[in-house]
């Protein structure tokens, strides 16, 4: 479904992201792990198009994404929600998941985004919009502009928007940061939801090791921009590298990592 090849930034003589090369495939739902600095947001933003690569490659189903703006790449089926939400905040609830729902059949059918739409279109976007913010438990709070709402409730809406999109990939970047120990599960039942779309590919940056272990299929672990291991949960989780960065256990020399 998506691959990266040799992806690389630089940054003047910094090497943030050093020729990353992974491929991932529908229905399966990969984390993506390491210590502070170790590259994984700056990751999302070369695959998303906030960044530019200085070398290699972005392809989702063959195609190639290297050269395209973000909008361009979310309408190719690359769907991003950010650690920071990015919402529409004088919009309500239902405003802001009804414009994603609507620029996503405008796109389908080729055409510009009309905000004139007749009443049968609009009715059919408002229904759309109102299912999922059943879904993601905001239907409540649908009619309030969206800087009313906590934290909390402005990532559920984020995952609202990212669902009306309906890409062929997620990509979450710590959807839980931020969250009371009361509203987190909901995030993480939403996204045990989305994993059982088969016909979809979910990449996962997460911090919380109990919730890598629990939704991951498989696990991709970046240090110093590099990758350095690559397998199940279990596995990697076990590996000195992962052990250093999150129980603070000293890491043996690279070459002991290499065969891992």
């Amino acid at each position: 479904m998506l691959q990266t090849q040799d992806l690389t930034i630089r940054f003047g003589g910094h090497v943030a992201v050093n020729a990353v090369s992974c491929n991932f495939a529908p229905g399966t739902l990969t984390a993506i792990v390491g210590p502070n600095g170790a590259g994984k947001t700056t990751y999302f933003n070369l695959i998303s198009g906030q960044l530019r690569a200085s070398a290699g490659t972005v392809h989702l189903q063959g195609q190639d994404l290297t050269a395209l703006s973000p909008s361009a790449r979310t309408r190719a089926g690359l769907g991003r929600a950010f650690q920071l939400t990015n919402l529409f905040p004088h919009l309500t609830v239902l405003e802001n998941v009804r414009l994603a729902v609507q620029a996503t059949q405008a796109g389908r059918h080729l055409r510009g985004l009309n905000l004139w739409s007749i009443c049968s279109d609009h009715t059919a976007l408002s229904a759309a919009a109102r299912a999922i913010v059943e879904q993601v438990a905001l239907q409540d709070k649908s009619g309030q502009p969206v800087a009313s709402l906590s934290h909390g409730d402005q990532r559920k809406l984020e995952v609202a928007l990212l669902m009306a999109l309906d890409p062929l990939v997620y990509m979450f970047d710590e959807p839980t940061a931020g969250m009371s120990a009361d509203e987190a599960p909901v995030i993480l039942n939403l996204i045990r939801a989305l994993k059982q779309d088969k016909r979809k590919t979910i990449l996962l940056v997460e911090h919380k090791m109990d919730v890598v272990r629990e939704l991951a299929d498989r696990i991709i672990v970046l240090h110093n921009g590099s990758l350095v291991a690559d397998g199940a949960p279990a596995q990697v989780i076990a590996l000195p590298v992962v052990q250093e960065a999150y129980l603070g256990v000293a890491t043996p020399a690279p070459e002991t990592l290499e065969a891992a």
